[in-house]
């Protein structure tokens, strides 16, 4: 499992940010872009003291393409050759009076949202949830990381464990995920962790989700609302203790026995074909790269066991490999989809020639 940050680390960036970050809900006719010669991009935002300018992160300008309907490709390419049109058109298309939520940071905005946009923020969920997952027995807090995109917690208890293989001991945990900008929904995933080379295994298929789907806020005679709401965070307490509910099946005997025993089971996949076409295939159905490829097989072959089992942990000991924190969780999370397929699906894999 990659390592993330430390926990005292993690609370002084949650609190940093809690204090910094601002949420603005508003007309798009209200806002203006602007960029540069040398492509940088800016929102001019109305506010109380005047018009602020706010840099643009690459995934606010992702959305903001997206909600006007613009393809992201044209987008950029205006962008790096002709930014007076890229302007033209993004100005344009906000004349509609269409209200967005936007979420700054830093003196940036990091998301443009849909006015429904439903917050369930980091600082809350980590208030809420760390008192949780402290009371599990004998808790490791093994990876916490805070992306520009996502918080993760991951944990385990060691007083649940297995033994799938002589000497290869899994042992039982959960991740808790979110995004505050818009790019996935507040997750709660069993984890199994193997002991022997540290791998994470997210069951995907057992998660519990929460959309960031909620009610429109009012608008004040300025047109621009600070979002804030007492009655969401009430709703928001309400959700969080069904997450204590999700956190304690997750690590419960029976969900730790049989993830762990559908793990165990690809051991009685042999790799009947050539290794190198089933990573060709499994790269070609899960999105890998020519790198990821290469990195999978690597460990693959290190391994030494040329069998489900062997690919499911080849997957995930490469995501520790990884320098992104969020790609290296969606390996950890392909490793859950492995063990989960249908024995025809594995056959493609197994017996790729």
């Amino acid at each position: 499992m990659k390592t993330g940050r430390s926990m005292q680390s993690l609370a002084l960036e949650l609190d940093r940010q809690q204090r910094a970050k601002k949420d603005l809900v508003l007309s798009s006719s209200l806002l203006r872009h602007q960029t540069n010669e040398r492509g940088e991009t800016w929102l001019w935002i109305p506010e109380a003291t005047g018009k602020q300018r706010y840099g643009v992160t690459a995934l606010a300008c992702r959305q903001l393409a997206e909600k006007l309907h613009i393809p992201f490709p044209y987008f950029e390419r205006m962008r790096a050759t002709q930014p007076a049109l890229l302007d033209c058109n993004v100005n344009t298309w906000l004349q509609g009076d269409e209200r967005r939520l936007l979420r700054t940071l830093d003196g940036q905005v990091r998301a443009v949202l849909s006015d429904r946009y439903r917050r369930l923020d980091n600082y809350d969920l980590a208030h809420y949830v760390l008192p949780m997952l402290q009371q599990l027995p004998g808790v490791q807090f093994l990876s916490v990381e805070l992306t520009a995109t996502r918080l993760y917690l991951k944990c385990v208890t060691p007083q649940r464990a297995m033994e799938v293989a002589p000497g290869d001991i899994v042992q039982a945990g959960v991740v808790i995920s979110n995004s505050e900008v818009g790019h996935g929904s507040l997750t709660v995933q069993p984890l199994l962790y193997r002991l022997l080379c540290s791998n994470g295994l997210i069951a995907v298929d057992r998660a519990l989700r929460k959309t960031h789907l909620g009610r429109i806020t009012a608008q004040d005679e300025v047109g621009v609302t600070v979002f804030q709401d007492d009655t969401l965070r009430a709703d928001d307490r309400a959700f969080f203790l069904k997450v204590r509910d999700v956190v304690q099946d997750a690590v419960s005997e029976l969900t730790f026995r049989q993830l762990a025993q559908r793990l165990q089971r690809t051991r009685g996949i042999p790799l009947l074909g050539n290794p190198v076409k089933s990573v060709e295939v499994l790269g070609q159905r899960y999105h890998l790269n020519e790198d990821e490829c290469s990195g999978v097989l690597r460990y693959l072959i290190e391994g030494g066991e040329l069998s489900g089992y062997g690919l499911v942990n080849a997957v995930t000991h490469y995501s520790q490999a990884l320098d992104d924190y969020d790609r290296a969780t969606e390996f950890e999370a392909l490793g859950g989809k492995l063990i989960e397929l249908p024995a025809q699906e594995w056959r493609q894999l197994a017996e790729a020639a």
